[in-house]
């Protein structure tokens, strides 16, 4: 009795993607536009979207990286509107996620913009931003650059960087994963633990012991995981809140050297977001994504993106698999000894790979610098 009403609701859904997809495919047109028609509607005379792209230089690298969500923060793109392109892109912004997301970014109120449904969308367009003030200030930054990274929603500004997706498609296609993570968040009280433990800890026997807790309170399936891996003893775990819980309680008995929540609605890139993957990939499968052009590395395993089903997949799996930064790192910055390091940029709000980078490699981190995402609006 429920298979039409089913078949309804995803033919609707599709139908919704396909109809925004256009729309994002006329906003991030590189043509220049000609003279208005006078019976062409609104929607159809919104500016075009340019994102700044690199160009090669054989006379020396650089590598962008891009922050993920908890790097918000309100005031964020202040004065930069100034640069080339911003403006078009937080307009474009407006016309796909329905609001308006630079007053949010500009004025808050905080409690909205720490949303999973607001902050992912604010700090993917603030981090392209960042990247046209960089271009501003060092267009060789960009023109060399030979490698991009991104943290986890930040992996959607590398690859709109790298040439991979075009602004306004891969725009929409972060509304629906942060819309999904949303619900997803909401089906069962998680969260995410921040941890930093000594050399002895053992991070996964800890989670089977905080999994054991809660099967002993009656939870079934209990989820308790590695998510992120940021640096050597470095870790962020996340699961159901009563794991979580018997983390911080038990932290001292685990080796842990802290343990802190995280300010985040759910268990990110844990089996708890199982039911984000479908709307995440039924978006994908409607934009258009080609082969990076330049070295894109992937969050799920640490290795650079081969082509454009590569970036499908892993996109979506990226969600219920645990962030490999540190073995992003590790790939992105191995060198031969003597050989030189490339100048790092972290573009979008936030320090936070920085400091990985400085716990990763610190040669590599000598040569970091953060672009801030606000500027003098003079």
């Amino acid at each position: 009795m429920l298979a039409p009403k089913v078949v309804g609701m995803a033919a609707a859904f599709r139908g919704k993607v396909r109809q925004m997809v256009y729309l994002s495919r006329r906003l991030s047109t590189q043509e220049q536009p000609g003279p208005p028609d006078p019976d062409s509607s609104p929607e159809s005379q919104l500016p075009a979207v340019k994102v700044r792209r690199p160009r090669k230089d054989p006379s020396g690298h650089s590598v962008l990286l891009f922050p993920g969500q908890g790097s918000q923060f309100v005031g964020m793109g202040k004065g930069l509107t100034k640069y080339p392109n911003v403006k078009e892109m937080f307009s474009a912004a407006q016309e796909i996620l329905g609001y308006d997301l630079l007053t949010l970014c500009l004025e808050g109120p905080e409690k909205e913009l720490l949303k999973t449904v607001h902050c992912q969308p604010a700090v993917f367009v603030t981090s392209l931003a960042a990247v046209e003030k960089l271009h501003h200030e060092n267009p060789k930054a960009i023109e060399t650059c030979a490698a991009a990274a991104g943290f986890s929603v930040g992996e959607f500004a590398a690859l709109v960087f790298a040439g991979a997706m075009n602004f306004s498609e891969a725009l929409y296609a972060v509304k629906v994963r942060a819309e999904a993570m949303q619900k997803a968040s909401e089906l069962v009280p998680s969260g995410m633990l921040s941890v930093v433990g000594r050399p002895q800890a053992h991070y996964k026997y800890a989670c089977l012991q905080a999994r054991e807790h809660c099967k002993s309170l009656g939870i079934e399936d209990p989820v308790c995981s590695v998510a992120n891996y940021l640096f050597p003893d470095g870790r962020v775990i996340a699961g159901h809140k009563q794991a979580l819980d018997f983390l911080q309680q038990n932290s001292r008995r685990l080796e842990f050297i802290r343990a802190k929540p995280l300010p985040v609605s759910g268990a990110f890139h844990t089996e708890l977001m199982a039911s984000a993957t479908k709307p995440l990939r039924e978006v994908l499968q409607q934009v258009e994504v080609r082969r990076p052009d330049i070295r894109v590395y992937s969050n799920v395993d640490g290795k650079r993106y081969m082509s454009e089903s590569h970036v499908r997949k892993q996109l979506v799996k990226q969600l219920v698999s645990p962030v490999k930064w540190e073995q992003a790192l590790h790939e992105i910055y191995e060198r031969s000894q003597g050989e030189s390091f490339p100048q790092t940029f972290e573009v979008g709000p936030g320090r936070q790979l920085g400091v990985t980078l400085q716990k990763c490699n610190r040669k590599a981190s000598q040569l970091y610098a953060h672009v801030d995402v606000t500027a003098s609006e003079k």
